[in-house]
């Protein structure tokens, strides 16, 4: 297994130079059969604030996934040994992805609409630009982790709504306690008086 992940130059004392790419450094899974496309692939995103991992095939990604947490699983669709929707498929069924998206490199003869019904967040055609890929990767990153607040947010508040509900049965049951105090208090006070009349009217 490889990864690739970019070092930051030094300036003439020694100093870290000012990060050119200002964006948060995703985390990529790459699984592709073929070792060149994988360095190129792999060597171009690093230069653009991306830390990269190899799989070459897809039941190398699943172990990988085991043990690294990735932000985007980037997938060639000429795998071989496991095709690429099963290998996406598969990871998605044994929950070892997390929230990462899935991207597909596609040939220009492969169907866009096959690769997005198969459940792919997107899709880049071959030959591709690196530009255009990392619009995408971050595109589609910054709308998970929006998704991914607002899941928080709601959970959030069904937690509070729920609390309250709880609280409101509480105070509900308080209430009826309390009004059967009060029944009780005004019977005994009912039957109170009522002696009270049997006594004077017996004096008299």
């Amino acid at each position: 297994m490889q990864f690739f992940k970019r070092v930051l130059s030094r300036d003439a004392n020694g100093g870290s130079r000012t990060n050119e790419f200002p964006q948060r450094r995703l985390r990529v899974l790459l699984v592709d059969e073929n070792k060149t496309a994988r360095a190129v692939i792999a060597r171009r995103l690093s230069h653009r604030n991306y830390d990269v991992a190899l799989a070459d095939s897809g039941f190398a990604a699943l172990s990988t996934l085991v043990t690294r947490p990735v932000d985007i699983v980037l997938i060639d669709m000429d795998l071989t040994i496991l095709s690429a929707i099963a290998t996406m498929q598969k990871i998605r069924a044994a929950n070892v992805a997390g929230t990462a998206c899935f991207v597909m490199i596609a040939g220009q003869h492969q169907s866009t609409v096959d690769v997005l019904d198969a459940g792919a967040d997107d899709h880049i055609v071959k030959p591709f630009d690196f530009d255009v890929l990392d619009a995408r990767l971050r595109h589609l990153c910054h709308r998970a982790e929006q998704i991914g607040a607002l899941s928080r947010y709601n959970a959030e508040l069904d937690a509070r709504i729920a609390r309250r509900a709880v609280e409101l049965g509480e105070t509900r049951e308080e209430l009826r306690e309390m009004q059967a105090d009060r029944a009780r208090l005004v019977s005994s006070i009912q039957a109170l008086h009522d002696k009270i009349e049997r006594l004077q009217s017996a004096q008299t």
